[in-house]
């Protein structure tokens, strides 16, 4: 059986997701599963997430963001998957 290949995620979450803590949220879930990259908020009120892993991994991150948003509300998430750059050592949030 051929083994799964990392990919790197690159996720815009939209709704209520800054002032509520959805970076942290996003932190804890991240090292939870395991996943390696970071999240920051942009200007227009959306958070990027950058993530690295397994695709179920990623795809499970964003499942969990959305069923339990914390004090916040997603709305929508675009997202995107490439191969990974493996260029991170842990999951950190940026300023």
């Amino acid at each position: 059986m051929q083994e799964e290949k990392t990919e790197q995620l690159h996720a815009i979450v939209k709704g209520k997701v800054q002032n509520v803590f959805f970076r942290d949220l996003t932190k804890k879930n991240a090292d939870k599963i395991g996943l390696k990259g970071g999240v920051r908020n942009l200007a227009d009120g959306s958070v990027e997430i950058v993530a690295e892993g397994k695709r179920d991994q990623l795809e499970k991150l964003l499942n969990n963001l959305k069923e339990n948003p914390g004090r916040g509300r997603v709305d929508h998430i675009e997202k995107t998957y490439k191969s990974a750059k493996k260029q991170y050592k842990d999951f950190q949030i940026w300023l």
